[in-house]
């Protein structure tokens, strides 16, 4: 079990772990209340420029110094869209557009990672291309040249192996 709570937020007991609902779940002796660990989710955004892709080089750990799409963590109740593009313009110093959902990647890569990637299609509206946040360096780069990647997600992306739904955005 990865849950992280330790005390029930309700009444303020240590938690205690429970088999429930087919798995363990943290739970408190005291009020009932049970811990549900909600999945982390991630968006990224393929931005091409003719046979070139924009990736970033990742600042900090995991995988540190390698190579990903621009992405993030998309924050509670934040559009997924707008999310993926507001993590491009931090990352890359690139306002961009979603144009389309590429699909979902499912599987937690670390353990400080994403449950689920959110893959969409976005095009450059402006914007000076320079790394930001937690990216040392962003650069397009030719598909048939790519830099050591960091995550599956990315290489699925890249290889267009995640599910498609051709859902353009509006």
């Amino acid at each position: 079990m990865a849950g992280k709570a330790h005390f029930c937020i309700q009444c303020g007991a240590r938690l205690e772990t429970r088999f429930l609902f087919g798995r363990d779940h943290q739970t408190c002796p005291q009020c009932g209340w049970i811990f549900f660990e909600d999945p982390k989710v991630a968006v990224a955004v393929l931005v091409e420029r003719g046979e070139e892709v924009l990736l970033v080089q990742r600042l900090n750990p995991p995988l540190q110094g390698l190579w990903s799409l621009p992405a993030g963590f998309m924050d509670a109740y934040e559009n997924p869209a707008r999310a993926a593009e507001r993590e491009c313009l931090e990352e890359t110093g690139l306002v961009v557009r979603v144009t389309q959902l590429l699909g979902i990647v499912p599987g937690r890569e670390h353990p400080n990672g994403a449950d689920l990637v959110i893959a969409y299609r976005a095009e450059v509206v402006s914007g000076d291309l320079q790394a930001g946040d937690d990216a040392v360096k962003a650069a397009f780069f030719p598909r048939s040249d790519l830099p050591p990647l960091a995550f599956r997600a990315t290489q699925l992306i890249l290889e267009g192996k995640i599910p498609q739904t051709h859902q353009h955005m509006e």
